[in-house]
């Protein structure tokens, strides 16, 4: 088992997985948090192997813990998430990057290129920030519905706004 962050491709063996468990410093998890733009991140774990799979390719497969806090998008009020995910890596000696700007993703969104060293912590801190909710949400809060207007006139809603609105208001003119 190993703590390093960056593993040398050359150093793994290729017969038995090689084991890593990272769990960042107080100076690291406040860096990270920075990095992420969080408000704190209390709690972070990476840990799993890294296995040959075929001649020249390698497989990571782990486990990331994480306890984050985030501001709420409502209220700024701080929100408390428990992350746990599961992270796989497939990196091929053979990858070919695609030549155009604009390309198709792939299927396996889990292949990257093979280089000399594999960085833990370049793979920890992208699964975490891939993990993150985008918008989190104190319980019991709720955005809610700003209505503007001049006087005098009936307020467009959010439910006027929706493609088959107009054709709701069609229809109930034509009864009448």
């Amino acid at each position: 088992m190993t703590d390093q962050t960056v593993l040398r491709v050359a150093d793994l063996a290729q017969n038995a997985p090689t084991g890593f468990d990272l769990q960042p410093d107080d100076a690291t998890l406040k860096a990270l948090a920075g990095a992420l733009g969080l408000a704190d991140l209390r709690k972070l774990r990476f840990a799993g192997q890294i296995a040959a799979h075929g001649r020249h390719d390698w497989e990571l497969t782990g486990r990331l813990g994480a306890t984050v806090v985030q501001p709420c998008v409502v209220t700024l009020e701080p929100v408390t998430t428990r992350i746990e995910t599961d992270v796989s890596r497939l990196y091929l000696a053979e990858f070919e990057e695609p030549a155009e700007t604009e390309a198709e993703m792939p299927e396996d969104d889990r292949i990257e290129a093979l280089g000399r060293v594999i960085d833990l912590a370049a793979v920890m801190a992208e699964a975490l920030s891939l993990a993150l909710p985008q918008y989190p949400r104190k319980d019991g809060v709720e955005l809610g519905e700003a209505v503007f207007t001049e006087s005098g006139k009936a307020p467009m809603r959010d439910e006027d706004a929706r493609p088959f609105a107009g054709l709701a208001g069609l229809r109930d003119k034509l009864k009448d």
